[in-house]
């Protein structure tokens, strides 16, 4: 699978969202990052459908919605409707993730999955037919602009472990706190997505910040 960048917006200034978003496209961003939070499953509260359909009315690129809530199942056609080319529910907040995975991908949408730092890695072991991706979170989900956990590494070897066990290519995607120092570190153990906010539209250039973070990114699977 190719490597690609995913600038999530929730670092991004939404005064300029579709400029802001433009810039990344066009640097060469591979997917758009939109982290949905209702302030209950995590302690925040960011952004909804609403904010799907207005960015995808002003970019091609795939939109990677990843629903941090509670009881996501009620939202999933809201979400698809919306413009969301893939959607991710957390494990940890999804009482059947077979039923929701399956329903995801009955919207015509690709279906992920999410672990937060300290759920184990086995309990997607039942849903790999069912996945497209999994996002390995590498900070406590609910804000942005955390530190990285180096544990995070094994982390994502053990899910591309998994996965390698499905009849069909899966994405690890990678979210939380990735930036220049660990974009080598984190492609070279097995993530093919890279989920950053404040490495990129927190940077004076977000444009060259996710060129740097690509190269820096293939740079670590090519010493691998």
């Amino acid at each position: 699978m190719n490597l690609r960048i995913a600038p999530s917006i929730l670092a991004a200034d939404f005064a300029r969202l579709g400029d802001q978003v433009g810039v990344v496209e066009r640097a060469g961003a591979g997917l758009i990052h939109v982290d949905v939070m209702d302030g209950h499953f995590v302690p925040n509260i960011t952004m909804g459908p609403l904010v799907v359909s207005a960015l995808k009315r002003v970019t091609p690129l795939p939109l990677d919605v990843h629903l941090m809530i509670s009881n996501p199942d009620r939202y999933l056609d809201a979400f698809a409707r919306a413009g969301a080319a893939t959607i991710s529910v957390h494990v940890e907040a999804t009482p059947n993730l077979r039923r929701t995975l399956a329903s995801i991908r009955e919207l015509g949408v690709r279906a992920g999955a999410a672990v937060n730092p300290q759920t184990p890695i086995d309990v997607l072991r039942d849903a790999t037919d069912l996945l497209d991706h999994v996002i390995v979170m590498s900070v406590n989900p609910g804000f942005g602009g955390q530190a990285f956990m180096p544990q995070s590494l094994e982390r994502l070897r053990a899910v591309r472990a998994l996965v390698a066990t499905a009849d069909r290519p899966v994405d690890v995607e990678v979210d939380g706190g990735v930036d220049l120092t660990n974009a080598g570190a984190v492609a070279q153990a097995g993530a093919t997505i890279l989920v950053a906010g404040a490495s990129i539209f927190g940077q004076p250039d977000p444009a060259e910040a996710t060129r740097a973070l690509l190269k820096a990114a293939e740079a670590g699977i090519v010493l691998g």
